[in-house]
């Protein structure tokens, strides 16, 4: 079984930044795909940036050059730092862990963020 618990989010005006982090529970985490989804209201969630196990990273278009994947093993998190926000940025984001190997697919509660002035 694995636990994820992002935290971070937050109220942040136009052009500013956020970091959010999620920590994992279990022994998997290092072999594991971390990605970052988000969800605005009356949308499908979608894809932000993926993490592989190599840190190979990918990122949605619409944020590339502003926000940076990165995970930390030795803490079981992988983090989001998210600059120059911009009002549609506001969403839910979750965290997620994909570990083909180990049928692993597994979602945090997610973590709110609004961007606005």
């Amino acid at each position: 079984q694995v636990q994820l618990v992002e935290s971070g989010g937050g109220l942040v005006q136009p052009g500013g930044s956020l970091r959010l982090s999620c920590a994992a529970s279990g022994r998997f985490f290092s072999s594991s795909t971390m990605g970052w989804y988000r969800q605005a209201p009356g949308k499908q969630r979608d894809l932000v940036a993926i993490i592989t196990r190599n840190s190979t990273t990918n990122y949605a278009d619409s944020v590339k050059g502003r926000f940076t994947i990165s995970r930390d093993n030795t803490k079981n998190t992988v983090y989001l730092q998210m600059n120059s926000l911009k009002p549609e940025d506001t969403a839910v984001y979750y965290c997620n862990l994909k570990n083909p190997l180990r049928l692993y697919d597994y979602w945090g509660q997610g973590t709110q963020v609004t961007v606005s002035s």
